[in-house]
């Protein structure tokens, strides 16, 4: 796949906090790229930035030519990327048609309405064409904030919190479809998101940003499977961490041996996701704390006792899991348990 666009050590101050703080990034054509992170982490200052809404402060954006340096600015008319806002930004005195041929200036009269029409089909709303912003569902009003975005065939397209602001029973549909018109116009994509299961779901290609920093990249299932960081595993979903010593390439767990290849002697941290913990016979005694109903899965809370005490979270399924107060024999799955230096 070719580069799509390439951002090297980018940096953007608010007097003298760092909200991007030295963000390297790769977008390519024909992906989908997923920026994940906690409310406050600079996501939403980084798509302002790859957008040119906002000037940086250090490092460059680039994609055939450089768009953003420390002295050089191109405005974002001339960027050719579009931009899905979080609240859409669709302008309620145009029909659904006007809002998406809006952009579409360099094209004829004629043309602007068979373009808007295309990309209403792209996202099932032609039959919506002739109706007005407010008469439509959020679901819809994001479809069509994405078939704006998606009109004028940029190289690359920003959405904001896409889903944010839809009802649980709503995301999946809308979702589907998103990734259906992202797939079909083959542009590079980069969603910013908060949650974790809707990034893992729709990137090829993951970023997991904390405090102005880019933590980890990778496909969805290294970064969940193999997360460089307490940090950056957090940022997927739930995890247990044992604190361990790595003697000759072996990390010894109250649940078993882990292989440490490639780590020095010494202190370690054994990331261990809630599914590596498996009931089997020959493992170490534990007690059920808690028992949490999930739908089909139950959180199990596990305490082990021992020269140091664990309580940990299990994942299970909810047919069969053990009532509180159960003793049971606990294993490890280590192609579910990661360690880092600590």
């Amino acid at each position: 796949m070719t580069t799509t666009l390439t951002l090297d050590h980018v940096r953007k101050l608010y007097g003298a906090k760092a909200a991007v703080d030295g963000v390297s990034l790769t977008l390519e054509a024909g992906k989908i790229t997923c920026l994940l992170g906690p409310s406050g982490c600079g996501k939403s200052t980084l798509l302002r930035l790859i957008a040119g809404l906002e000037p940086l402060n250090g490092g460059t954006i680039a994609t055939d030519r450089i768009l953003s340096g420390p002295t050089f600015h191109v405005p974002p008319e001339q960027r050719d990327i579009g931009f899905v806002f979080q609240d859409y930004a669709l302008f309620p005195h145009m029909s659904v048609e006007d809002n998406v041929a809006f952009g579409l200036k360099r094209l004829s009269p004629t043309e602007r309405p068979k373009r808007a029409l295309l990309q209403l089909q792209r996202v099932h709303l032609a039959d919506r064409a002739k109706a007005f912003p407010q008469s439509l569902s959020g679901g819809e009003q994001q479809r069509i904030a994405l078939a704006r975005a998606l009109a004028r065939e940029p190289a690359l397209v920003l959405l904001d919190e896409p889903f944010s602001g839809l009802d649980a029973h709503l995301k999946a549909g809308v979702r589907d479809a998103t990734l259906e018109a992202l797939r079909q116009a083959g542009t590079a994509a980069l969603i910013v998101t908060h949650d974790a299961e809707e990034a893992l779901m729709m990137a090829d290609h993951l970023a997991l940003m904390d405090q102005g920093q880019i933590l980890q990249t990778g496909t969805p299932q290294d970064c969940y499977r193999h997360p460089v960081s307490l940090e950056a595993a957090r940022l997927l979903g739930p995890t247990n961490h044992i604190s361990v010593m790595v003697v000759n390439g072996i990390a010894e767990t109250a649940l078993g041996t882990l292989d440490a290849t490639g780590l020095s002697d010494g202190p370690a941290i054994a990331i261990l996701r809630p599914e590596a913990l498996r009931l089997a016979a020959g493992g170490a005694n534990a007690e059920v704390t808690s028992n949490r109903f999930a739908g089909a899965e139950s959180w199990i809370g596990l305490r082990i006792d021992g020269a140091s005490r664990l309580d940990l979270q299990a994942r299970m399924p909810t047919l069969g899991s053990p009532p509180i107060g159960t003793h049971l024999s606990v294993i490890l799955d280590p192609s579910a348990c990661t360690l880092t230096p600590v």
